[in-house]
């Protein structure tokens, strides 16, 4: 896989996380709580895939293989930091939702 392949796989799967986050945070405002956990886990699983390559990256440097620091791959890199940001704080936005409603009457 080239630089070129390597920038877009991390954004697409930190992209795909930080959708899935939001998305998580929409569900819980609506009371969904089991999806908006269930979207949580697909934001996990696309993190652990875009992290993964991003792990891949930082050996083969530490392996003395220099990996050409383009803006895009910066890019990258701020999309996959910005993912795992969206995913911890709509982690604690879901258990806020649902706390919140246990107090709320139900009609």
């Amino acid at each position: 896989m080239d630089d070129t392949e390597i920038v877009f796989q991390i954004i697409l799967y930190a992209g795909n996380a930080r959708s899935s986050a939001m998305e998580a945070i929409e569900l819980a405002k609506a009371g969904k709580f089991q999806e908006a956990k269930e979207e949580l886990a697909s934001a996990k699983k696309e993190l652990v895939s875009s992290h993964k390559i991003q792990t891949r990256i930082i050996n083969k440097e530490a392996a003395g293989e220099k990996t050409e620091m383009s803006v895009m791959m910066v890019h990258a890199q701020d999309h996959l930091m910005n993912a795992i940001t969206i995913r911890d704080m709509a982690s604690e936005f879901v258990d806020l939702y649902e706390r919140i409603d246990q107090f709320v009457p139900k009609s």
